[in-house]
């Protein structure tokens, strides 16, 4: 696939990461896609955007659905876009509960590997080093690839949010074995989602601008 330079989504939250997903993910292996040129990009970002309408690592299933749902994406582009996760950092904080008291039992999530449960308590403390950086696939960190979803099958998944995908849903279930078994499908269904969710809500009129310079404001 030919690389382009991608042009505006005005929603904050998603737009930086959409913009440079195309270039990373051929960086480190993964597949590329078609980016349409010209679309008009948000002048601002939007914090409480980002945090109202981005999926939180310990959504419920449900709740992760309506979000994708309330943007015109469905289940397919919800699981497969959680395949990002193959490469990137989370934060102690953001899987803390899962380790030391995942129902407010003080009982770890049954739905995580115990040893891998137990390597991580080593590095993520039941207080304290929340900014602790964890790879949220550690068999294959800098590679884009498939190995996120052989985790969740291992139970090795590190968010809940991902770890759900496997156990609350038949439907997800069934993606997260086909995308184990097959690196070519994951790459086909993410690259189409991609550009889906490029497509959400694009600004009109006078609103935003085209950006000369994808990682900033005409103005800068």
């Amino acid at each position: 696939h030919r690389r382009r330079r991608r042009q505006g989504l005005h929603r904050a939250g998603m737009q930086q990461s959409i913009r440079h997903t195309n270039n990373n993910t051929m960086f480190t292996g993964g597949p590329g896609w078609e980016v349409p040129l010209g679309r008009r990009d948000s002048l601002t970002a939007s914090l409480s955007g980002s945090n109202n309408l981005i999926p939180a690592p310990n959504d419920t299933l449900p709740t992760i659905t309506a979000k994708f749902r309330n943007q015109g994406l469905d289940v397919v582009d919800l699981v497969a876009l959680s395949g990002a996760h193959t490469i990137g950092d989370s934060r102690c904080v953001s899987f803390r509960q899962r380790l030391y008291s995942q129902n407010n039992d003080g009982r770890p999530d049954p739905t995580l590997n115990p040893a891998y449960a137990a390597k991580l308590r080593g590095r993520c403390p039941r207080s304290g080093g929340d900014q602790i950086l964890f790879a949220l696939d550690p068999a294959t960190q800098f590679r884009f690839d498939n190995q996120y979803y052989k985790n969740i099958l291992a139970m090795n998944g590190l968010l809940s949010s991902d770890e759900v995908l496997l156990t609350q849903s038949h439907e997800t279930m069934e993606l997260v074995k086909s995308y184990a078994a097959s690196n070519e499908l994951f790459f086909d269904h993410f690259a189409k989602s991609m550009v889906k969710m490029g497509n959400i809500s694009p600004l009109t009129g006078h609103n935003g601008e085209i950006r000369k310079n994808c990682r900033r404001v005409n103005h800068f």
